[in-house]
């Protein structure tokens, strides 16, 4: 820097023998100003002033690599009584009852990978619009032998083993819309809140189980989980820690089972 702003001066000394007026040049946020006191040509008594400007905000800020770790749960509302349920043979899951989908919360786990998050501010830093895309991974652990079988898709309760791990796993592809409150604009770690809507769409979807008998088995499968989810989604800024939540607006299933997700947990950002 010390030999490009010495160029630059020099530069301005050669032209200011052939005039009388003052030159200017400015390189990116740093002005240089070549004073001409209006004494004869060759005077030697000119000045050099060098300003440093502050950069003003653009209005827009880009977030990469941003990472969500939390916890997967789902509001059950089935009802298990019904003959969508148990009918023998066109029910989801007939003998179901509301135990069958207990999740083991410690092993149900929310990580969603947010390729880029951008801000736009609407009013002054304080209100902003953030949107992205990223991917979102929930994995529902279940506490029982609860097998999901393809063509039609049922459930059944397999006792025949015993299972070391037992999940379903749903991965969308997923673009949140929300409007930021930035109650600290000018702080590194600001304080604020989030709120808004998610579209996503099921690109994998897939049980994973470990048993005694059969090993390790994954089953790739749509299991009647509906292809696109929306979602309340929001966030809570405090200092340097960040907080997120989301929840479904319906169940996470087509047809049979009532379960509405949702997860909260720690963000990983920059802002």
């Amino acid at each position: 820097m010390f030999l490009l702003l010495t160029g630059f001066c020099f530069a301005i000394g050669l032209q200011a023998q052939e005039t009388e007026k003052s030159d200017t040049v400015k390189i990116g946020n740093i002005t240089i100003i070549k004073k001409d006191d209006g004494k004869s040509k060759g005077s030697s008594s000119n000045d050099t002033e060098v300003k440093i400007e502050k950069k003003k905000s653009k209005g827009k800020s880009t977030n990469w690599g941003i990472v969500d770790i939390g916890i997967n749960q789902f509001n059950d509302q089935t009802n298990y009584s019904s003959a969508a349920i148990q009918d023998p043979s066109t029910g989801f899951a007939p003998g179901a009852n509301e135990d069958w989908f207990k999740l083991r919360n410690n092993k149900s786990i929310n990580v969603n990978i947010w390729i880029f998050t951008q801000r736009v501010s609407l009013i002054k830093d304080v209100v902003n619009l953030k949107y992205g895309i990223g991917l979102e991974l929930n994995n529902y652990r279940f506490s029982r032998q609860v097998k999901f079988n393809t063509d039609p898709t049922k459930v059944v309760l397999d006792n025949s083993t015993s299972y070391s791990k037992n999940k379903l796993a749903a991965d969308y592809l997923t673009v949140p819309m929300m409007l930021n409150f930035n109650l600290t604009p000018k702080k590194k770690n600001p304080v604020g809140f989030s709120a808004g809507v998610s579209a996503g769409y099921l690109y994998s979807s897939r049980q994973k189980t470990i048993t005694a008998a059969d090993g390790k088995q994954k089953t790739r499968n749509d299991f009647d989980l509906r292809p696109f989810k929306l979602s309340y989604v929001g966030e809570l800024n405090l200092g340097f820690i960040r907080l997120y939540g989301s929840l479904a607006t319906q169940s996470m299933f087509k047809k049979g089972l009532d379960q509405t997700p949702y997860n909260i947990g720690i963000r990983l950002s920059n802002w």
